[in-house]
C-alpha cells in the first residue's frame, strides 16, 4: 500500500509506476515526483539513460527534451530560455555543475535526482516558467530554495507571490541524523539561531506517517541532531517571499518508506534514485 501524503499531494498511476503530484502545480506544469518502482529506483548501475527516458516521457517529451545538471550538491543555477539553441541529448558527465534549473520553455521539461535530498519543483501562476532543484543538507545551507526563488525573478521574470512550491518525498527528521558539522554549515549560510529553531532535534521525530528507520542510535549522541529539511525548504521559500498557503510539503521521508521511495540513509550504494521532473505549459497570450 502506498503511504498516504501530505493533503495536497496525490498518487497517480504512471506507465512506469506510481507517481506523487501536487494538486495545487496541476493547473500550471506537468509535473511528478518518481518512486523506486520506477527505472531510476532500480539499485544497478544500468543504463541510466533509458532510465531517464522513462521519466521524459511520463512528461510527454524525448530524452533529449529532458533538461538535467550534474548535480554537486550547490546553489549554482542553469536557465533554460525559450528560444535557446537546441542541443542534442548527451550523457549525465555532458550536463553543467548545478542543483537548480529554470525555464519558460515548454518544449523541455526538467528533471533532478534525488535518494533523501529534497526534490522542489516549483511554478509560476502568472508567466508558466518553472525550476526543479535538488538540495541536501549542503544545498539547503547554501539557501537552495532562497536561491532558487531569486533565479525565476531574476531571469524569467516571476514575482514571488505568483510562485507554487512542492517539496516532495526526502529524509525526515524521524530519520535524518547529523552531526556538528551540518549545524556549523548553517551557522556559515548565515541562517542564525531563530532562523534555525525548529530545523534541529535532540532526539528523532517520527510519527504516525513517517517511523524512525531501523538502526537508529538507541540513545541520542552528543553533538549530533535530526534535521528537518521540510522545515527549512518551507522557512526558506517564505522568507523568499512565497505566500504559505502556496508552499506544499509531501511529508514523506524516503527512509520509512523502504518498498515506495529510495533512500542512500537507509540502503547505502544500493539505495536507487527517485527523480523530480516539471514542465511548463505554453506562455499565454
Amino acid at each position: 500500500m502506498l503511504p498516504k501524503p501530505n493533503g495536497g499531494f496525490a498518487w497517480v498511476q504512471a506507465t512506469a509506476g506510481p507517481a506523487l503530484v501536487c494538486r495545487a502545480l496541476e493547473p500550471y506544469a506537468a509535473h511528478l515526483f518518481t518512486t523506486r518502482p520506477w527505472a531510476l529506483g532500480a539499485p544497478t548501475d544500468g543504463n541510466r539513460t533509458a532510465a531517464w527516458d522513462e521519466v521524459a516521457r511520463a512528461l510527454g517529451v524525448d530524452g533529449a527534451h529532458l533538461w538535467r545538471a550534474h548535480q554537486v550538491h550547490g546553489a549554482s543555477v542553469v536557465v533554460r530560455r525559450l528560444g535557446d539553441a537546441e542541443r542534442p541529448g548527451e550523457p549525465d558527465e555532458s550536463f553543467p555543475d548545478a542543483d537548480i534549473i529554470v525555464s519558460d520553455d515548454p518544449a523541455f521539461a526538467l528533471g533532478i535526482q534525488a535518494a533523501d535530498c529534497v526534490p522542489l519543483l516549483i511554478a509560476d501562476r502568472r508567466t508558466n516558467a518553472v525550476a526543479a532543484a535538488h538540495a541536501g543538507w549542503k544545498g539547503m545551507a547554501a539557501g537552495v530554495p532562497l536561491v532558487t526563488v531569486d533565479a525565476l525573478c531574476r531571469h524569467l521574470g516571476s514575482q514571488p507571490a505568483d510562485l507554487v512550491a512542492a517539496v516532495g518525498p526526502s529524509v525526515g527528521a524521524c530519520c535524518y541524523e547529523v552531526g556538528a558539522d551540518v549545524l556549523d554549515a548553517f551557522r556559515r549560510g548565515g541562517f542564525d539561531g531563530a532562523a534555525r529553531q525548529g530545523w534541529f532535534f535532540t532526539v528523532p521525530q517520527p510519527s504516525a506517517k513517517n517511523a524512525s528507520m531501523t538502526g537508529l542510535p538507541r540513545t541520542p549522541r552528543p553533538d549530533h541532531w535530526f534535521f528537518d529539511g521540510w522545515a527549512a525548504a518551507r522557512r526558506q521559500l517564505e522568507a523568499a517571499g512565497i505566500p504559505p498557503d502556496q508552499i506544499h510539503v509531501a511529508g514523506l521521508c524516503t527512509a520509512s518508506h523502504q518498498e515506495t521511495l529510495c533512500s542512500y540513509r537507509r540502503d547505502g550504494r544500493r539505495a536507487g534514485r527517485i527523480a523530480g521532473a516539471i514542465r511548463c505549459a505554453p506562455r499565454r497570450a
